[in-house]
């Protein structure tokens, strides 16, 4: 069998129509503009509002910085091929972006899980918060969920580094998807394989139970207080939350679930679009639509914004 010596793969994308590439750019960049601008707000109003300066607004500036990460690995690539009217995607531009994909993916599962611990203590233990999510817990959370997600990726992408690649190089993808890319190898992914899906269930599966066990303890609350104002209160507190986690592992379980029964590439790529853009698109809006201290803290943003412009010109 014929092994490639290019270096090179090529991102076969959504079309080969020329006529349709504007409207494709035009489309994605605006996404990507509202994700990096509303997810970089978000982080900014946090930052800059000391009524914000708590464990479940820290946490939701980690996630913040993650969705902005997560889409700037894939989406500025995909723009730039668009415009220049290519399809190609080195090894080496491969390799970091499958280590930077999964870096940020990981980091938003984790830290996920952790804003679900953060709002069970706040609900199930509300006498003890202040206690159990102290500033030295919260800072060694959000280290432990980077340096987990680090070493993760690390993994995923140390299993690609030993790979030899036939002469078909087409990844059915606008990103570089370590799956597609695997199955593209002359060499046996047996190993490969093994750490992938062991980094799976560590990284994926293992927060997800721990989201699940965290809201059936604060559902389990919830239903003990006696008022309907006070179940709605509780909940109110989480619901954002539980609707994003809704939104991530749906999609993301989507976009395996349909590689897996299905050949159709429009389906995967669909999927793949609301699992890695239209999810961190939506994230700021979700959080701060219905939280009067977001709003408040994006206005004050919004309105000293000028007068900084001013004071640096």
């Amino acid at each position: 069998m014929e092994i490639n010596q290019t270096r090179s793969f090529l991102l076969l994308g959504f079309t080969e129509n020329p006529d349709l590439q504007p409207l494709l750019f035009g489309l994605f960049l605006s996404m990507y503009l509202v994700t990096f601008a509303g997810n970089l707000a978000v982080t900014l109003a946090i930052i800059s509002d000391p009524h914000l300066h708590t464990p479940m607004y820290f946490f939701l500036s980690n996630l913040s910085f993650a969705d902005i990460g997560f889409t700037s690995t894939t989406i500025p690539k995909m723009l730039w091929n668009i415009q220049i009217q290519s399809k190609v995607i080195t090894y080496e531009g491969c390799i970091t972006q499958i280590f930077f994909f999964f870096v940020f993916g990981c980091l938003d599962n984790l830290i996920l899980s952790v804003m679900a611990y953060d709002r069970f203590v706040a609900i199930c233990h509300p006498l003890h918060y202040t206690v159990i999510m102290n500033p030295w817990v919260c800072g060694l959370l959000a280290l432990g969920s980077w340096s987990l997600s680090v070493t993760g990726s690390l993994l995923e992408t140390l299993t690609v580094l030993r790979l030899s690649f036939c002469m078909n190089m087409k990844i059915p993808q606008f990103f570089c998807d370590l799956l597609e890319v695997l199955k593209l190898t002359c060499s046996d992914t047996l190993i490969s394989n093994i750490v992938v899906y062991f980094v799976a269930i560590v990284l994926g599966v293992f927060p997800l139970f721990g989201i699940f066990f965290s809201y059936s303890q604060i559902f389990s609350s919830i239903l003990r207080i006696p008022s309907a104002r006070g179940k709605y209160k509780a909940f109110s507190t989480c619901g954002s939350h539980l609707f994003v986690v809704s939104l991530f592992y749906g999609t993301g379980l989507g976009v395996y679930l349909s590689s897996a029964v299905t050949s159709s590439s429009s389906t995967i790529l669909v999927a793949s679009v609301v699992y890695t853009v239209v999810t961190p698109m939506l994230n700021p809006f979700i959080y701060s639509l219905r939280n009067r201290d977001m709003k408040g803290a994006l206005g004050r943003l919004l309105r000293r914004a000028p007068s900084l412009n001013d004071g640096l010109l």
